[in-house]
């Protein structure tokens, strides 16, 4: 097979990548060692955002790249994408009210094209903002960002990119690419059939995340001149901490903000930790330590005090980004480099090092302006108006949809109306067709995950396993019980 690009990595920045190519016209093949969003890109703080504390390091061009961002994905991923506000008390200790105001007056300008209602000052008394916390909390301030559900953002655009004619291959790992003049020759592995494959590309995207070393030395590259430092980000899910919509940033002792955010209706999301990596890239889990820490900053600010035994649920990514010299972990650029290895004459190799989920779509469009040389003139981009699967909802309006959707299958709660709606889209329709009755979605895996649902997830977006399912593209797993788990299995064992 020959291809025009071959992208290795199926997180944000691979599936974005080849979303947008695809929608040009280019052949592509996109290859991911696990499942796709497996890794950092399902281990994120689910925001969609401007990065307020970016402005304390001078990134002003990061803040309005990342908020127009904002902007394009609220408009073509309704249904995956949430307006949230957010609640920041002031701890005068920390950051003077003079610096707190400045940054979110900067945030507004900059942002100033936005849908989302401004920042302001808010009296704790007189709000119900400020009933979850601790009443020496007197004063503090709102603002605008976003929720997103960042696996299913991947899986979104893996879809589209597949249905504009590129080729996903989960559970494939490149082992090495040599360069024969103007193209790739790379050898890659079925990791399901141990089968390997030699496959040909003009060029090759290396999105690999923090395998992305990796990646450059099985291609026999010249070394890249951007360092790369590892940082896990870990967080905690615990039962629901507060009633109200509204989401909290908190100002621990050592500056850092931590997120508490409503999570799936029944819980609460604290993240997220910074802390140095230095083994090697694959899974890792949360450190008692790290549980002990995003607690403490909860326990400075709510009522509401909590202990590790109240965790539900903890998952942790490493982030691979380019190591700008900064002291702390925390204090690391989220800023990307594309690297481009191509000598004269020779297939090009760009590496995508660092970035962020909010600036995916753009760093695409970025990407493929540094392969036009190589790939052919570029056909105009597409990427900011057209809707991912799904988001093609009537006004965008993803709580009228899912009142649709209960109003057509009245069989459905108004729970599972709104989880499907935020899930899929107008997918749903085609997911529910044909059903008369809540028999005809078959069994339940918990969480309202039923047979039809998953059979749709192994046909339509490449899911394999009971974690892809339940915790990759759905968060029903926070409900399922052991007994749920297994029946799964064995449907997916005879599906």
């Amino acid at each position: 097979m020959s291809v025009d690009l071959l992208i290795i990595g199926g997180g944000i920045h691979g599936a974005g990548i080849a979303r947008d190519a695809a929608g040009r016209g280019f052949s592509v093949l996109l290859v991911e060692q696990e499942s796709l969003a497996s890794h950092t890109s399902s281990a994120s703080t689910k925001l969609v955002h401007g990065g307020l504390r970016y402005l304390e390091y001078f990134k002003l061009r990061l803040v309005r790249e990342s908020l127009s961002e904002r902007e394009s994905l609220l408009a073509i991923a309704p249904h995956l994408v949430q307006r949230q506000r957010f609640v920041l008390p002031y701890r005068g200790r920390l950051r003077p009210a003079w610096a707190v105001r400045l940054g979110l007056f900067l945030y507004d300008r900059l942002g100033r094209d936005s849908t989302l209602e401004g920042s302001t000052r808010i009296r704790f008394s007189d709000s119900p903002l400020g009933a979850p916390l601790q009443r020496r909390l007197r004063t503090g301030f709102a603002y605008s960002d976003c929720t997103a559900d960042d696996s299913r953002l991947v899986i979104l655009n893996a879809k589209d990119a597949a249905e504009r004619g590129a080729d996903i291959r989960v559970h494939h790992r490149l082992l090495q690419a040599t360069r024969h003049g103007g193209e790739w020759r790379a050898e890659i592995r079925d990791e399901a059939t141990g089968t390997t494959t030699i496959e040909s590309a003009r060029a090759i995207v290396n999105a690999a995340g923090p395998w992305v070393a990796e990646v450059i030395a099985g291609c026999h590259a010249a070394n890249r001149r951007t360092a790369v430092r590892l940082v896990k980000g870990s967080h905690i899910v615990v039962p629901k901490l507060y009633d109200g919509a509204q989401a909290y940033a908190l100002q621990h002792t050592d500056r850092r903000l931590v997120f508490v955010i409503p999570y799936q209706e029944d819980f609460t999301l604290i993240g997220t930790t910074d802390v140095p990596w230095t083994g090697a890239p694959g899974a890792c889990e949360i450190d008692p330590a790290e549980v002990e820490y995003l607690c403490e900053v909860v326990n400075r600010c709510f009522e509401r005090q909590l202990t590790p035994a109240d965790v539900a649920w903890s998952f942790a990514g490493i982030r691979a980004l380019q190591d700008d010299g900064s002291a702390r972990a925390s204090a690391v650029t989220r800023d990307y480099v594309l690297e481009l290895d191509a000598a004269e004459g020779h297939a090009p190799l760009l590496s995508v090092i660092g970035g962020k989920l909010t600036t995916y779509r753009q760093l695409a469009e970025l990407a493929l302006e540094r392969l036009a040389p190589y790939l052919g003139p570029l056909p105009g981009s597409w990427t900011a108006s057209a809707p991912l699967p799904g988001g093609d909802m009537p006004r965008g309006d993803v709580e009228a949809f899912a009142a649709e959707l209960h109003r057509r299958w009245p069989f459905l709660d108004e729970r599972q109306s709104r989880r499907l709606a935020r899930a899929y889209g107008t997918r749903a329709l085609k997911l529910l067709d044909g059903a008369e009755a809540r028999a005809d979605l078959g069994g339940d895996f918990g969480g309202g995950m039923t047979a039809r649902e998953v059979d749709y997830l192994v046909r339509e977006e490449w899911a394999r396993s009971a974690r892809d399912v339940y915790w990759l593209h759905s968060k029903t797993g926070l409900h399922a019980t052991p007994g749920d788990r297994k029946r799964l299995d064995d449907h997916l064992g005879s599906a």
